[in-house]
């Protein structure tokens, strides 16, 4: 089984190809002229030229998975420039003009090229978001760095393969009718998962806290939001029907429900 280094290692190739031709896509949007002409020089005829431009992707519509992608992909292994990758997406709130300087990919992807605020009728060209999309895709680039580095933390990618394995191990328990015991590994991860959250974000807890404590700790210090906190806390609804309550028994619906949460969990809130 591929470790989750590697895992990331090919989801971070497929992203960083993907964003190339992306870039590629945006600069024949903008200036289609003169990208044909810049291309016929390393390519060796029009043929060649026109499957290059065929093959492209349509940046409206690969944009957004790339973006969604990248940002679970930056939030894990470069969770410092996460910031800085959204803020060259999303529009500023409470911005009074558009600039080039504050021109972002969502006002690419809207058509945005003129002010209408104060009667000012300046425009912005679209040609704006490439420095943009250009500064994303270095940040993408820069997490290929992290792994070659030996100053790299791994910690939370072994964490992330020890917590598969038992995840793995608590789904080979349900399958052998054993859902008590399944609920029991599935919620052991699911705890040291938020504990390990709330270390990354230097947030104190109590001693000896249990899954009810790091959630409501979670969502005190902003790390995750309402949904969140609900879906977490009936998590921890069927793991306490594994692990403590012993007249009801878990269905083994429920565990299943238990194991895939604790999954989605551990890949997406860190």
């Amino acid at each position: 089984m591929a470790s989750n280094i590697d895992k990331y290692k090919s989801d971070l190739q497929k992203l960083l190809k993907l964003g190339q031709q992306l870039y590629y896509a945006m600069n024949y949007e903008v200036f289609e002229d003169k990208f044909i002409k810049n291309i016929r020089t390393v390519m060796n005829s029009d043929e060649e030229v026109t499957k290059f431009i065929k093959d492209l992707p349509d940046f409206d519509l690969k944009y957004q998975p790339w973006y969604s992608e990248s940002l679970v992909l930056i939030k894990q292994l470069l969770p410092d420039r996460l910031g800085d990758f959204i803020k060259y997406y999303e529009k500023p709130k409470n911005r009074k003009l558009l600039e080039s300087d504050n021109y972002t990919i969502e006002d690419y992807l809207q058509g945005n090229i003129r002010n209408q605020s104060f009667k000012i009728a300046t425009s912005v060209g679209l040609d704006a978001a490439l420095p943009q999309f250009r500064q994303q895709l270095s940040i993408l680039q820069s997490i290929q760095a992290r792994f070659e580095s030996s100053l790299f933390d791994i910690r939370q990618l072994v964490q992330a393969d020890f917590f598969d394995s038992e995840l793995a191990a608590a789904k080979e328990l349900l399958k052998h009718k054993f859902a008590r015991a399944a609920g029991a590994v599935a919620g052991v991860v699911l705890e040291k998962h938020l504990f390990q959250v709330l270390c990354d974000h230097h947030i104190a807890i109590k001693k000896n806290p249990a899954i009810n404590d790091l959630n409501e700790a979670l969502k005190k210090n902003s790390v995750i939001d309402t949904p969140q906190w609900l879906f977490i806390q009936r998590l921890g609804a069927i793991r306490n029907l594994c692990s403590h309550n012993k007249i009801n028994e878990p269905t083994p619906e429920e565990v299943g429900d238990l194991i895939a949460g604790v999954d989605k969990t551990i890949k997406t809130i860190f």
